[in-house]
């Protein structure tokens, strides 16, 4: 499965999209955009993982991810950007979040773990894209901070049930929350 993997690196800036493109090639196909409506022209059914960058200037990432969201495209994106999260990254449908500057292992170990994830259902899914929403708030937002949002309590809650409806299912579940919560997205 991985190793006919499709890649679409998305971001304004030139030199990073090239070089993450680089990298990634090495393991996979990629597709490069150099902008949000150029993105959208390439995404298709063929491409596994999106790293999308957040803040350009056609089409934010924000936007190009809802789009591909709501046009059903078959692949998990993860957002790579320099924005420092906030709370409205609970909004968002990602399926991991990374903060620039990236390091290429990682950029290559969470592309692995997107793939490894669309092996598992819809259950799995949802768990490593709440863990990640939740590894990305506890990061980069005081403690205090997210004690009184009733909208963390929820994710929390939330990130307890998935976790024992999948802990029954899979083996090797400890392994892959550790390794997928080991990834530095802050």
């Amino acid at each position: 499965m991985t190793e006919d993997a499709c890649v679409l690196v998305v971001d304004d800036e030139v030199r990073l999209a090239d070089m993450f493109s680089r990298v990634v090639g090495r393991r996979h196909e990629t597709r490069t955009a150099y902008g949000g409506e150029e993105a959208l022209e390439l995404v298709d059914d063929d491409v596994d993982v999106v790293l999308l960058d957040r803040r350009m200037p056609d089409k934010t990432g924000d936007e190009v991810l809802r789009e591909v969201k709501a046009a059903r495209v078959n692949c998990r994106v993860v957002m790579v950007t320099a924005v420092d999260p906030e709370m409205d990254v609970l909004k968002l449908p990602f399926d991991d979040y990374l903060c620039k500057p990236v390091e290429t292992d990682v950029l290559l170990d969470v592309v692995d773990q997107q793939l490894e994830a669309q092996a598992y259902d819809d259950r799995l899914t949802e768990y490593m894209s709440v863990v990640a929403k939740l590894g990305v708030l506890e990061a980069t937002a005081a403690e205090r901070d997210l004690v009184d949002r009733d909208a963390y309590g929820e994710l929390k809650t939330r990130e307890a049930a998935l976790r024992e409806d999948l802990e029954a299912a899979l083996e090797e579940f400890d392994d892959v929350a550790r390794a997928f919560r080991a990834i530095p997205r802050a």
